[in-house]
């Protein structure tokens, strides 16, 4: 309430009381800056550290929006197939990165769900001094922590996301663990007062309620759980809040109409680059609509 009475004023740019609340979940030793959701984010980096033309590496398939947010920045994208069981070309992803200016891995990877192990990780940054921005949007339903690199590398940024884990996902607010001499550098090029203060206020509330956190990780693990062994289909290992499904002979699109004329919509993920035409991604929601879906799936 205190941040609707103060609406007539603009937010602090820092964001003191929020990055103050992230120490106090995450703790001291890290730095922070904060965006508009992680695409806002993402577009920050990208304005900070990337001139037109120059190259940005991501795998594929990914979140799309990596290389949406570079290209409409003028930059040149490489895309990196992923192995034929999603984990990431390691070979080839370190080689493409050494010539490009700025470099994105998400873990756990959205839409497949499978993650990179902070070894992997560790892996990458020893062989190459490319930025790497890390997406760590699903990470909270893992049980991986990639945090402790942040004291060992200087050239990694990692993302994270008010809206999986802490169901903030209409408010918008995006964060990331950023090395110290990279701080000023995004704070120049991001747009001035891009996270408004109320959206702040509720994320600093959802950092201190340690059950709600607690409680969806475990709701998402049983549900994740179950559809690995009910779906009738060939599900794909997941570290997230989603499973990716692979419902070959049917077309990802034929298998949504049909979900979708039974009350349940799944993500069709045939816009994903290097996916194919056969896998639907489905996300894990509330008891009553995952039992819909499963209900739903079963009979096709």
């Amino acid at each position: 309430m205190d941040a609707l009475r103060e609406a007539n004023r603009y937010p602090d740019e820092r964001m003191s009381a929020l990055t103050a609340a992230l120490r106090r979940y995450h703790g001291e030793g890290f730095r922070f800056v904060t965006g508009a959701g992680m695409d806002g984010v993402i577009e920050t980096v990208l304005r900070a550290v990337v001139e037109p033309g120059e190259e940005v590496v991501i795998t594929t398939p990914t979140f799309s929006f990596y290389g949406l947010a570079a290209t409409a920045h003028g930059a040149r994208v490489r895309e990196i197939r992923r192995n034929p069981d999603f984990s990431v070309d390691l070979e080839g992803f370190i080689a493409a990165s050494r010539n490009a200016r700025l470099a994105f891995l998400c873990t756990p990877n959205n839409p497949t769900g499978n993650s990179t192990t902070p070894d992997l990780i560790r892996a990458i940054l020893d062989e190459t001094e490319t930025l790497l921005f890390l997406d760590n949007a699903y990470v909270d339903f893992s049980d991986l922590d990639y945090r402790p690199l942040m004291q060992e590398y200087d050239h990694l940024i990692i993302g994270r996301t008010m809206s999986k884990v802490f169901s903030l996902a209409g408010l918008r607010v995006g964060y990331a663990f950023v090395p110290p001499w990279f701080e000023e550098y995004y704070l120049r090029a991001a747009t001035p007062f891009a996270l408004n203060s109320v959206s702040a206020a509720a994320a600093i509330g959802a950092l201190s309620d340690v059950g709600h956190v607690a409680a969806t990780r475990d709701h998402v693990r049983l549900w994740r759980e179950r559809f690995s062994r009910e779906i009738p289909y060939p599900v794909s290992p997941s570290d997230a809040n989603f499973v990716l499904v692979d419902v070959a002979p049917r077309t990802a699109d034929e298998m949504m109409r049909i979900l979708a004329s039974r009350g349940v919509l799944v993500r069709s993920c045939t816009s994903f680059p290097g996916l194919g035409d056969h896998y639907i991604r489905v996300s894990i929601g509330e008891d009553w609509e995952n039992e819909c879906f499963l209900q739903a799936i079963r009979g096709t």
